[in-house]
This record gives structure tokens, sequence and C-alpha cells, in this order.
């Protein structure tokens, strides 16, 4: 009798052990874990382009250049929300970076490197759904000098002239991946953009615009706020000159600039942010200084696109 109960005993546990097994299994296959990827879409114009995202097309001279340096904080770029629609985690809080770039030009086309290195991208770990996310932790003491995701771009104006009504350009850049994706600062793959551009000016008055396309192999699209491939690019600005003395003018407007997902136009994978834009510029023949200041917030916020960023930038650019 001691004997079958002691049996009963071992099977109980062995079924007890067994219910428990298959329904952890389950729970655990369910917690997945997000690789990460290119949280910032601040995707700058070339050195010397005139705007932050924009460009000018102000390409001129038998040969010249720009050399410029940026930086830049981003304020919760990355915010999941959950299932229940109330929920949020913001696994990227806080982004900072350097931008170093040189650009070389002659008559109507510019060749240039942009290098981008995190000097900050931290956030807030979590689970939302069936998603564990884990924050970056990116400092200058854990990644001094790293670069991520270098740019390697080409320019062209196709039509119209320096200061004229109507200029219309294309441009195409290289993005050759560097860095960690669990860092969000990289996809981990290469990817291209290729860009239409226009502006002009009037008067004291100037413009920008253009539309592109972004082509990533990257498709993380289950994931609550990775990437769905490739996208669609668009942006527009608008300022007013004021000119001073000796050369020197204040042009200050608005920049609006975003992208949104190929495959789901209809399903939200769209981020909008606006950058009021100021700069100061001497510009002519010979070596010239521009500085520019934008600060901003995200008009739709999603998909990277920040709750708000501010922006510095300094530019040196010529022509013979």
């Amino acid at each position: 009798m001691a004997s079958s109960k002691a049996h009963l005993r071992y099977a109980y546990a062995l079924l007890a052990g067994l219910a428990l097994f298959c329904f952890r299994t389950p729970l655990a296959d369910a917690q997945q874990q997000p690789s990460g990827f290119a949280v910032e879409r601040l995707y700058q114009s070339a050195p010397g382009g005139g705007w932050f995202v924009m460009d000018d097309l102000d390409i001129i001279g038998q040969l010249g250049g720009a050399i410029s340096l940026s930086s830049g904080y981003a304020r919760n770029p990355l915010v999941i929300t959950g299932p229940d629609g109330k929920q949020k985690l913001a696994v990227v809080s806080e982004e900072a970076f350097v931008d170093i770039g040189a650009a070389v030009t002659h008559d109507r086309f510019r060749g240039y490197i942009n290098l981008p290195m995190p000097l900050l991208v931290a956030g807030t770990s979590g689970t939302l759904g069936l998603y564990q996310f884990t924050a970056p932790s990116v400092s200058l003491g854990t990644n001094p000098d790293s670069v991520s995701d270098a740019r390697i771009g080409f320019d062209a104006r196709l039509f119209g002239e320096p200061r004229s009504l109507l200029r219309l350009g294309a441009g195409v850049q290289l993005i050759i991946p560097s860095g960690n994706r669990s860092d969000y600062v990289t996809d981990a793959r290469y990817r291209a953009m290729f860009r239409f551009l226009a502006a002009g000016d009037d008067g004291p008055n100037s413009y920008a615009g253009q539309l592109g396309v972004q082509i990533r192999p990257l498709n993380d699209a289950p994931a609550p706020g990775s990437p769905n491939g490739s996208e669609f690019l668009y942006g527009v600005s608008g300022g007013r000159r004021f000119a001073g003395s000796n050369g020197w003018a204040v042009i200050a407007g608005p920049e609006i600039f975003g992208q949104t997902a190929f495959h789901q136009f209809s399903s939200g994978e769209t981020g909008t942010e606006a950058l009021l834009t100021g700069r100061l510029e001497h510009s002519g023949t010979g070596r010239n200084l521009r500085i520019k200041l934008g600060v901003g917030h995200a008009l739709v916020q999603n998909f990277g696109a920040a709750q708000w960023r501010i922006v510095f930038g300094v530019e040196l650019f010529g022509h013979k």
C-alpha cells in the first residue's frame, strides 16, 4: 500500500512537471528580443548645402568645397506603444551626435562624405506585449571616437543657375554600415538614398524641397517601432534673407521633413518633424562662413522622429 501511494505521488509530480514545462515553454518562446536599428532620422544635406536637411543647390565655381561640423541632441526619438495603445516605453530617450563632413564642388557637381559619431544613446529597457526591449547605453566613455553609418554622396544641379527662381537637381547617397544594431545607431546593412531636389530664390525669399527613396533592406516590421523596409522621403523649407553689411546675412525659416514605409502607407509607419532653422552666413568668392542653429519637434512622432531636437552646425565653404 505504501509503495502504491509512493508511485502515485511520483506520477502526480511527473504530470505537474510536464504541465509546468508545457505552459512555460510558449511563454519563454514568446519573449522576443528586437535587434535594434538606425534610429536617427535627421538626414542632413551635404556640407555646404545651406539648410540642415534641404539643399539650396547653390553649387558654383570652377573648383570649391566645404568642411562642416554639426552636433545635435534629440529627446525621445524612439517611444514604443504597447498592444493596449496606452503603455509606452522610451527605448531611446536621449541621443546626441557629432557629424564631420567634407565636400568638393566643381561647376554644377558636388561629391562629399559625412562621418556621424554618436556621443550619447540611452533609454529604458522593458517588456511590451511579446517583446523584450533592451535600451542602448552609448557614451563617450564606452564608445569613444566611434563612427556609425558613414555616408558618401554625389549631388548635381541639373537645371537653373545659382540664385535663380528655380533650380532642380538630384542626389544619391551610399550609407556604409558600422557600429552595433543593439546600440540603435545602425541597421548593419548597406543602404542607399536617391533624392530629387528643388530650390529657388525670389528676392529675399528662398525655398527648397526634396522627394526621394531610401533603399533599406532591413525589415523588422513584426517588432513594434522597427523598420518596415524601404521608405519614401519628403521635405520642404522656406525662409527669408535679411541682408547685413560686408556680405553678411541672416536667413531664417522652417524645415519640415519625414519618411514613410512603402509597405504600409496607411498603417501609421510615418515620422514627420518640423525644424525652425536660422543661419548667419557670409557668402561670395573666396572663403566663407556659415553658422546654423535649428530647434524643432515631431509633428507625427513615430518611427524615429524625435519628440524635440536641437541642432547646431558650422560650415567653411568657398570656390574660385
